[in-house]
C-alpha cells in the first residue's frame, strides 16, 4: 500500500529566540516588553505564547510570533491545509466541513481568500525565477457556462507550471502577445509544443528555440503513412519505409534526405480535380517534414530540452481534473487560481 506523506509548517508555541532586527528602523538591540497568550486556529495548538520587544534605538515596539504563526488567527498550517483540502478535489464547503470535525472554524469564504492568497504568494515567487525551457499547449476548461479557451506554459526543468493565460491557441498573435513578456521575464530560449504551424510563427517571431513534441509528430505521421500504403503503387512504398526510418532514428541530416526524397518523386499533376493523389500527398508530406525537420531535433543539441511535451500535458491533465469536480468556473480569477494550485507539484 502506497503511504502519501505531506510535510506542513511546523506551528511552535512560543519560542526562546529573540528577533534578529526591529521591523520599523532595522535595530539590532532589543528589551522584552511583555508577553501574552493568543488564541489560533490550527489543527493541533489552540493558543501561542507572544513576546513583545522594544527597539532600543527607535524606543517603538513590536511582537515577535512563534515559528509558524502571525497577526493573523489561523496559522500557516492551517492555510496550507485548508487549500490543501480543495486542491485534492473538495469544494470549498466540504473543506470547512472537514476542518469542523477537527475542531477548527474556518469559513469557506476564509478557504478561498487562502486559495487566492496561495496563488498570489506563488506567483511571486516565480516572477522572476529562470526558465531554460517553456512547455506550451492549449486547454478548454468550463468556465462562465461555457467552454473557456487557456493557453498553460509549464517550466520544463522542475514541471511546475509558470503561468495559464486566457488565450486561444490557435491565434497566433495573441499567443506572441502573452508569451513575449514571460520569454522576457524568465529568459526563456527553448520553447516545446505540439506540431501547430502557428506555433512554428511564434517561436521564429520571438526568436525562440523550438522543439516539437515526438509524440504528436509520430502519431500524425504514422497515420499518414499507413493510409499511403495502401493507397501507393509498390514501386514507391520504399520512399515510405525510408521515411519511416528517418523519423525513428531522429538522424541530424534527415531533413536533408527527406528533401533529396521529394526530388526524387514526379512533380505535381495538374487536374481539375480538388483530391490529391497518394503521390502528390506523400510529397507534399516529405517536403513538410523536411522544412521542420531541425524542430524536431533540437533536443540533441540542447540537453535540458526534452523531446516530448508530456510534462505540460500532465499538468492539463490536472487542471481538467479539478476543473470537472468544481462545475465551472465562475470568473477569470478563480479560474486561474484553481488551475495554477491544481497543476502544481504540491505547495
Amino acid at each position: 500500500m502506497t503511504i502519501v506523506v505531506l510535510k506542513l509548517p511546523d506551528v511552535k508555541q512560543k519560542t526562546e529566540e529573540r528577533p534578529k532586527k526591529c521591523p520599523y528602523c532595522e535595530g539590532t538591540t532589543f528589551q522584552r516588553w511583555g508577553k501574552v497568550k493568543k488564541k489560533v486556529r490550527d489543527v493541533h495548538v489552540r493558543s501561542v505564547t507572544v513576546y513583545r520587544y522594544r527597539c532600543g534605538h527607535c524606543q517603538r515596539s513590536f511582537r515577535h510570533y512563534p515559528a509558524g504563526s502571525s497577526s493573523a488567527d489561523q496559522t500557516k498550517r492551517l492555510e496550507i491545509f485548508s487549500v490543501l483540502l480543495w486542491t485534492l478535489g473538495l469544494s470549498y464547503r466540504a473543506a470547512e466541513l472537514i476542518l469542523s470535525g477537527l475542531k477548527v472554524s474556518l469559513s469557506f469564504m476564509t478557504i478561498w481568500r487562502n486559495a487566492q492568497e496561495e496563488n498570489v504568494k506563488r506567483k511571486k515567487q516565480k516572477q522572476w525565477q529562470p526558465v531554460r525551457a517553456l512547455g506550451l499547449d492549449g486547454a478548454y476548461v468550463q468556465g462562465w457556462g461555457e467552454k473557456q479557451p487557456v493557453l498553460v506554459a509549464v517550466d520544463l526543468g522542475t514541471g511546475d507550471p509558470l503561468a495559464v493565460g486566457y488565450v486561444n491557441e490557435y491565434d497566433p498573435q495573441a499567443v506572441q502577445r502573452w508569451l513575449k513578456p514571460l520569454v522576457q521575464r524568465h529568459g526563456v530560449s527553448v520553447i516545446v509544443t505540439d506540431d501547430l504551424c502557428s506555433d512554428r510563427g511564434v517561436a521564429d517571431k520571438l526568436q525562440l528555440g523550438h522543439q516539437v513534441c515526438q509524440f504528436h509528430v509520430r502519431r500524425w505521421v504514422g497515420r499518414t503513412l499507413h493510409d499511403l500504403a495502401s493507397d501507393l503503387s509498390k514501386e514507391w512504398l520504399w520512399v515510405l519505409e525510408e521515411a519511416r526510418t528517418l523519423l525513428e532514428v531522429l538522424h541530424p541530416e534527415g531533413g536533408k534526405r527527406l528533401y533529396a526524397l521529394w526530388k526524387q518523386l514526379p512533380g505535381r499533376q495538374r487536374s481539375n480535380s480538388k483530391t490529391l493523389s497518394p503521390l502528390e500527398r506523400l510529397r507534399d508530406l516529405l517536403l513538410r517534414l523536411a522544412q521542420t525537420w531541425q524542430r524536431y531535433c533540437t533536443f540533441q543539441s540542447e540537453p535540458q530540452v526534452p523531446w516530448t511535451n508530456n510534462t505540460t500535458e500532465r499538468a492539463i491533465e490536472r487542471m481538467k481534473m479539478r476543473a470537472r469536480t468544481v462545475r465551472g468556473y465562475k470568473s477569470w480569477q478563480g479560474m486561474e487560481t484553481g488551475l495554477l494550485l491544481a497543476a502544481a507539484p504540491f505547495l
